[in-house]
């Protein structure tokens, strides 16, 4: 079994997925508009080139999205992505990228479990958590 963050936009996807893949250091796998798919008839003009299905490849883990149907989005509560580093230089790179024109909510720092730890929503809305534990 394998679990994976699958985010959810308000016509951002591709914008969010493209600053995604440069943040992290990924390479997005799948990227389908809703006028690709079996669901472009449904769908007006405006939205047929928003995102109805994207895969961020990550190693070998993926980060997954889409633009929801037009009047169903909701903002993401209750949830964190989080990632774990094992350097502190690529925690504080990650976090940089993905708190540029966002809201820091708990500034990486060392903390008692972590060589480093922060919190943040980046700019398309998504709370995000960068940890780089301490080792063992």
């Amino acid at each position: 079994m394998r679990i994976n963050p699958y985010l959810t936009f308000n016509g951002q996807c591709e914008e969010a997925f493209k600053f995604y893949e440069k943040c992290l250091s990924g390479t997005i796998a799948m990227m389908i508009p809703y006028a690709n798919s079996p669901m472009a008839a449904e769908m007006a003009a405006d939205w047929h080139y928003k995102i109805m299905h994207v895969t961020l490849a990550l190693g070998d883990q993926v980060l997954q999205g889409a633009d929801s149907t037009p009047g169903s989005y909701q903002k993401p509560q209750g949830f964190s992505v989080t990632l774990h580093l094992d350097a502190t230089a690529e925690a504080e790179r990650i976090f940089a990228g993905l708190s540029e024109n966002g809201t820091v909510q708990f500034p990486l720092q060392e903390t008692f479990w972590a060589l480093r730890f922060g919190m943040l929503v980046d700019r398309f809305g998504t709370p995000w958590m960068i940890n780089c534990g301490k080792p063992v």
